[in-house]
């Protein structure tokens, strides 16, 4: 099977993964954003939050950098990958301990620090919810790094699918808020259970473990976790200390529009972040045989496909905001600007999706790890200042800016390691501006007349049909192609 054949498949089966848990996702979001009212929304994404930055230092880079050298010693020396794996198994045991025990010493304390004591329950389970995420998370990981995309699809889509049934069931059985996090609990512990099970079956136990574990491998797989954590830091950060911090400063409800702008922004992110996960243990392989060029073509084609969807998605997203809120949520019209300002956000996580994964297999993981601790605390200081002073939209406004320049030096280094054809690159995306300028022509002018959620429908798919045939038109779309990978 050819690289590209590989990616493909890879790209299908994580892609029907993530359509899974994104469908359950939404469907959860719906759901709880109805039934608790913006406060108990807010509040449940509030302790999610805390819970997300605590794991941080559950995990570590220790199902990165596992996935990192199982992709490698899978091209030289596959006898040394459950070594690998008993290694960072027995690292996770221990630091998973020590933060739990941690975490119910202090439950109550944190809940207090941060200004709502009412938090405290959330906190006490949420040692649970650690438990069960991390592992849920390394099995995937280590799929990854196995290039075996199915199985980490397998454990994602398990892990939506039966977090919606318990959420959903313990809420409408009066737990609330709670409920909705016991059924995250439920859904991530099935998750990691199932995704260990075949890791140990299907692939430790068929391993011919090589006679000794390699010279410092142990060590090095540690090592190179340390950058990785720097860049998990960071990243949890971008993605959930904002969500902290607006509950500190705000209230529940603001958290609520807040959270429901990001989830809507993350569930059109599935493709990209599909893609990345597919791509990223290729570079990998193909920087171990030497093979960068194949590499680069990958890269610059998935990037410009990528910028072909969500260059106008975003656009898109501007325009129809105010009337989709207003008719499926309409008791959060806080969120509107917030989803107009992250819609700039969903085109850069897009490429950091292509890009960062990547960068680590490419054995730059410190690059990119100073890259986004830089940025990050940058995030940090601007949520401190805005959200004060403008609001919920400070934090969306903090995350846009921040993160360009992240983008930015990403795509900096991996230009260094590639040698990107920036001029065809450039003609693509000038291409892709005229496509979406005239997609947002015809979508701006249908939307004022969209009464109701079928004829914003209605405006949203005119949108869609004015992007296929021009994009086809332009050549940048093979219906050849797309039929092919369909299949």
């Amino acid at each position: 099977m050819s690289t590209r054949e590989h990616i493909v498949r890879g790209f299908k089966a994580t892609l029907v993964s993530r359509a899974i848990y994104m469908l359950s996702s939404a469907l959860l979001m719906f759901i709880l954003a109805r039934v608790l009212n913006p406060d108990g929304y807010g509040a449940l994404y509030w302790a999610i939050g805390i819970l997300m930055v605590v794991q941080l230092f559950a995990d570590l880079g220790l199902g990165k950098s596992t996935a990192r050298y199982i992709s490698e010693y899978s091209e030289t020396d596959e006898g040394q990958i459950p070594y690998l794996l008993r290694s960072a198994i027995t690292y996770k045991l221990i630091v998973l301990a020590a933060v739990s025990f941690a975490l119910l010493l202090l439950h109550e304390h944190i809940a207090i620090v941060l200004g709502d004591p009412s938090a405290t329950p959330f906190l006490a389970v949420g040692v649970l919810f650690v438990i069960a995420q991390s592992f849920s998370s390394f099995s995937m990981m280590a799929f990854q790094g196995l290039n075996r995309l199915g199985y980490s699809a397998a454990v994602q889509a398990v892990s939506g699918a039966t977090r919606l049934v318990f959420a959903v069931t313990f809420v409408f059985l009066g737990f609330g808020a709670l409920g909705a996090l016991y059924g995250y609990i439920v859904g991530y512990a099935l998750a990691g259970a199932f995704g260990l099970l075949v890791l140990y079956i299907g692939f430790y136990r068929h391993y011919d473990q090589a006679d000794a574990y390699e010279d410092g491998l142990s060590r090095r797989l540690a090592e190179y976790s340390v950058p990785l954590t720097a860049t998990r830091s960071a990243n949890v950060i971008d993605k959930r200390i904002d969500v902290v911090l607006v509950g500190v400063f705000l209230t529940p409800a603001a958290v609520g529009f807040y959270q429901l702008g990001k989830q809507i922004t993350d569930f059109v992110l599935a493709p990209a972040e599909s893609l990345g996960f597919t791509i990223s243990p290729n570079f990998g392989e193909q920087k171990a045989s030497d093979q960068l060029q194949q590499a680069r073509r990958i890269y610059e084609e998935s990037l410009t496909h990528t910028m072909l969807v969500y260059v106008p998605a975003a656009v898109g997203i501007v325009l129809v905001a105010e009337p989709f809120i207003g008719m499926v949520f309409p008791e959060y019209a806080g969120a509107v600007v917030v989803l107009q300002v992250l819609a700039g956000f969903m085109v850069l996580q897009a490429i950091t999706n292509l890009t960062s994964d990547s960068l680590d297999y490419l054995g730059r993981a410190r690059s990119r790890a100073i890259a986004k601790g830089a940025t990050s605390i940058a995030n940090f200081g601007l949520n401190l200042v805005l959200i004060p002073t403008i609001g919920v939209v400070g934090a969306a406004i903090a995350t846009v800016a921040t993160h360009t320049v992240y983008v930015a030096v990403n795509l900096y280094i991996i230009h260094s390691e590639l040698a990107l054809r920036l001029g065809q690159l450039a003609r693509s995306m000038g291409l892709i501006c005229a496509i979406t300028l005239a997609m947002a022509v015809a979508v701006s002018l249908v939307t004022p007349l969209a009464s109701n959620i079928l004829m914003l429908l209605g405006a949203i798919a005119l949108g869609t049909l004015v992007w296929a045939i021009l994009a086809v038109a332009s050549g940048m779309v093979d219906p050849h192609e797309v039929r092919a990978i369909v299949r």
